[in-house]
């Protein structure tokens, strides 16, 4: 982490310019099997594309409200660094009849009605596809997202000061989630690059979101982001945990 980043986003930026081709996020879902690993790049691809989207499509901005219906789930880090890039509020679990723009996942599109703004829907699928049938009312995120572009810059400059994440009944700054997540690292044994941290912790939490995201991309670390890890045993969860160099654990 550089002295000069006081937000989520200023992170993924020092990250990408220090070490582009190492582990970011790399996500399995033990409900299906799925397994995908995002370098810094891909990861950083992801975030402009949807901050483009958010920013240039869904027209919003700096002080603007987007509550994410979304487990833990890499495409959710995606949208938590987009929102930041773009200045507006990410609102885990959110009440979405108060927000600009809700972003759904399959089993929370019902809830994702109540926004009288913008609607997006993430379908959550493998390799991030698309839905078999797009929901009526909302923008499907695999056909949007991809012919968006692979940089961007905010029409505004991001205040650190600002309001930047709600979760749980807690509202942080950009600069507060920076100093948090790094603060907090060295209690996660995230000590620096080569840290992995293999995190079974719902998104509804600060802890989780430290865990599954903000410290290790403070610390210069990754993640191993598992849903449904319940449905491990201990013995498959000890080979992942060796496979996958993992130096810390928090489920």
């Amino acid at each position: 982490m550089n002295a000069t980043d006081r937000t989520p986003a200023g992170l993924l930026t020092s990250a990408l310019a220090a070490d582009p081709g190492r582990p970011l996020v790399t996500f399995y879902d033990d409900a299906t099997g799925e397994r995908v690993e995002l370098s810094v790049a891909t990861f950083a691809n992801w975030v402009a594309k949807t901050a483009n989207l958010l920013q240039g499509d869904l027209s919003a901005g700096p002080g603007d409200r987007v509550a994410l219906l979304l487990p833990a789930h890499w495409q959710t880090a995606v949208w938590l660094l987009a929102c930041s890039s773009v200045g507006a509020i990410a609102d885990v679990a959110g009440d979405p009849a108060v927000a600009d723009v809700v972003v759904g996942g399959p089993d929370s599109l019902a809830e994702a009605r109540a926004c009288r703004g913008e609607r997006v829907a993430l379908a959550l699928r493998p390799l991030g596809g698309r839905f078999p049938q797009p929901p009526e009312g909302f923008l499907d995120y695999a056909v949007e997202v991809p012919g968006q572009g692979d940089r961007f810059t905010p029409f505004a400059p991001v205040d650190p000061r600002d309001p930047a994440l709600v979760v749980a009944g807690r509202e942080f700054s950009g600069a507060e989630v920076v100093e948090l997540a790094t603060a907090e690292a060295p209690s996660l044994d995230l000590t620096g690059p080569g840290s992995r941290l293999l995190s079974g912790l719902p998104y509804d939490t600060w802890e989780g979101l430290g865990a599954g995201l903000y410290a290790p991309l403070a610390a210069g670390g990754s993640v191993v982001l598992c849903r449904h890890l319940d449905r491990l045993d201990e013995e498959t969860l000890a080979k992942r945990i060796e496979s996958e160099r993992v130096t810390a654990v928090r489920r």
